[in-house]
């Protein structure tokens, strides 16, 4: 039977599958990579920092009967990590991973592989928001453009030409058409982090700009994914 669960977390998915998880009695301990100076904690216990690499994660599953990777789904490294941990171990392991976002009618969309082939189709002269996160940002330094650099926290470096802003989502909609209007964004680049429609892929296609969206890495070899919290529920 199922008592204890370790929750690798830092997603809303991962917080809200806590709160379930606490509010049915089971013992949840949720590990954040501590990248972010003020998370959003969740229920039950929290730990932060990593493991020391996958022997490490693995010696922690002594004390956990299932391992929920509920990370960013750019988090590549980290789900390589629970998939051969859990192998190592034995422990069951679910990814949880909400779905990605899907092009629709009126969307100028033109998916990539990788932020380092994002910055190479921007055209030049271009004025972008850049809306991946503060990882990444020295991918763009030497694009001829001017940027507007969306994050959480501060990047190591910007673009020579851009401006800064910190702020935190979900964003309203009236607030992103607000943003791209008054800065006169013409191509917006995000990450395909997928979940609810996101207010400035709706912004973007109202005004008919095209948006660069770099798609997931792949899950590890003979990893699957699920889409939500009740799915994992069902599992468990």
């Amino acid at each position: 039977m199922t008592r204890r669960v370790l929750v690798l977390g830092g997603t809303a998915e991962a917080r809200a599958l806590a709160a379930e998880l606490a509010a049915r009695g089971l013992d949840v301990t949720t590990s954040l990579a501590g990248r972010t100076r003020h998370p959003r904690l969740p229920a039950g216990e929290v730990r932060t920092g990593g493991f020391g690499g996958v022997a490490g994660l693995a010696d922690a599953l002594a004390d956990a009967d299932v391992l929920v990777d509920a990370t960013h789904p750019f988090a590549d490294t980290m789900t390589e990590h629970a998939a051969a941990a859990a192998s190592l171990a034995g422990t069951p392991l679910i990814v949880l991973r909400r779905p990605g976002w899907t092009e629709g009618p009126g969307d100028r969309w033109t998916r990539v592989p990788s932020l380092t082939a994002a910055a190479a189709v921007l055209p030049a002269g271009a004025r972008v928001l850049l809306a991946t996160g503060r990882q990444g940002v020295a991918e763009f330094v030497d694009v001829d453009a001017w940027f507007l650099v969306r994050a959480i926290e501060a990047p190591a470096v910007l673009p020579p030409r851009s401006e800064l802003l910190l702020a935190r989502g979900p964003f309203a909609l009236d607030d992103e058409r607000t943003l791209l209007d008054r800065h006169a964004i013409t191509v917006v680049v995000a990450k395909d982090s997928g979940g609810a429609t996101e207010a400035k892929l709706v912004a973007a296609r109202e005004r008919s700009l095209p948006v660069v969206l770099v798609d997931r890495p792949p899950l590890p070899e003979d990893v699957t994914a699920v889409g939500s919290v009740d799915e994992v529920l069902e599992r468990l």
